[in-house]
């Protein structure tokens, strides 16, 4: 498959992308914890069916050192033993924020209180922006087809 688009080709798309992701920089650079921020990006692109975020996303988790089985129970994560409540109250946000149109409420009020009971207002914020990040990211790459398999480690570092 080849992408429909090459974001970095084009001036309009360099100039937006370069800003874009540094706002992703931003959220790596922020005090929530690196294995959280991967598990939400790796369960926001899962449910949202981007390949190529999925390629990314769990082979720098495996890189990190990140074990193969919580890898592969993150989109089972409810049932899992392998994730630490708060790990687990940032996949329920992460889920609830993705999932906006699936339920009337929105992210409801529980799902919020876990949240906050884990994280401080720093890493809720970027929390809430590395949740709205990765459904952008998301939607260019499934609009564009972006095609996935050839990432490797560190490529957009």
């Amino acid at each position: 498959m080849d992408a429909r688009l090459d974001f970095f080709a084009d001036p309009t798309g360099g100039r937006t992308l370069k800003h874009f992701m540094s706002a992703g920089k931003t959220i790596q650079e922020s005090s929530l914890p690196a294995a959280t921020r991967e598990l939400v990006a790796l369960r926001v692109s899962q449910i949202n069916g981007c390949a190529v975020c999925l390629d990314m996303h769990t082979k720098e988790m495996a890189a990190a050192g990140e074990t193969s089985v919580r890898l592969n129970l993150v989109a089972a994560w409810r049932e899992a033993t392998v994730f630490s409540e708060a790990e687990r109250a940032a996949l329920a946000l992460a889920e609830a924020g993705t999932r906006v149109a699936d339920g009337a409420g929105g992210v409801g009020d529980e799902v919020w209180a876990a949240a906050a009971k884990h994280f401080d207002q720093e890493q809720l914020t970027a929390l809430v922006i590395l949740i709205s990040f990765m459904n952008s990211v998301n939607r260019l790459n499934i609009i564009t087809q972006q095609p996935a398999g050839s990432y490797e480690v560190g490529q957009f570092h």
